[in-house]
Parts: structure tokens; C-alpha cells; sequence
């Protein structure tokens, strides 16, 4: 039988765990407390938002530190962005998205087309973004629409 409290000790029996617990019982406490702490402050494995389609790392929860292509609605991390880059400035390429490799829209107007284009397709990063987008500018019926499409 293992102690319930730390899940350190291992014992035959009932009767050797009560003759053990006043010489376990302060070690117990104290590993007891240590696991309860790496538990609530562990980092998490996964994210709510999933993960990068490129590093399969989860993708960071702090917004400002993932890309969303437009052409293909897809959530790249900074990092397979910033690698993309190097790799087209090192081979003297254009631009182009680190997943799908279409070229980058050259404006606005074209990221937005290529955003509609995905929701046409029902993708569902695509209306969640754009739900987003609308609830940002108060939009927030047009917002709802989008996020329960």
C-alpha cells in the first residue's frame, strides 16, 4: 500500500503504515506540499489555441507572440515566422507564408479577400478571427454571427 499523501513510502500492510506514520509524518507533509505546488504551477501542456502547424509547439497564450496567415487561416508561432524569414532573406526569396507558401498579400484589402475566402470554406480559425475582428470594432451582433456559424 503506497502513503495517499506524498506517494513516496510503500508499505505491506495497514498496521505498517500506522507504526510508521509519527516517523513519516513531517517528510510526508512536506513532499505533500511540494506536489500540490508543482501541480498548480506547472506550466500547461497545451493551450486552448493548439498547436504551431509547422513546430507543433503549443502555441503561446500572449496573442502578440503568434501570426495568423491570411492566405491559409492558420496560427503560426513567431518563431517559425521569424526562421521563415531568415531562410527567404538567406536564399533571396519573396516573401511567402511559412506554411502554405503562397505569397504574402501585398495589402489589406488582399488579406481580407484571402480571410473570406476561408470563411466561404466554412474554416472555423477563419470565422473565429473574423468574429474577433468585428467584436474589436463594437460590431458585436456581426461578431456573434461569425462565432456561431
Amino acid at each position: 500500500k503506497d502513503c495517499s499523501a506524498c506517494k513516496l513510502v510503500r508499505y505491506c500492510g495497514v498496521k505498517c503504515q500506522r507504526d510508521h506514520r509519527p516517523q513519516h509524518k513531517r517528510a510526508c507533509k512536506q513532499q505533500a506540499a511540494e506536489l500540490r505546488d508543482v501541480i498548480l504551477f506547472k506550466q500547461p501542456e497545451r493551450s486552448h489555441l493548439g498547436d504551431c502547424p509547422i513546430c507543433c509547439l503549443p502555441l503561446p497564450i500572449d496573442a502578440t507572440e503568434s501570426t495568423m496567415m491570411s492566405c491559409c487561416c492558420k496560427k503560426i508561432c513567431n518563431g517559425c515566422e521569424y526562421a521563415n524569414q531568415i531562410r527567404e532573406r538567406d536564399e533571396k526569396l519573396d516573401h511567402t507564408c511559412p506554411f502554405c507558401r503562397h505569397p504574402v498579400p501585398k495589402s489589406e484589402e488582399e488579406g481580407n479577400r484571402n480571410v473570406m475566402t476561408r470563411i466561404e470554406a466554412n474554416d472555423p480559425f477563419a470565422l473565429c478571427h473574423m468574429g474577433e475582428k468585428r467584436c474589436g470594432v463594437g460590431d458585436y451582433d456581426v461578431a456573434f454571427e461569425y462565432w456561431t456559424k
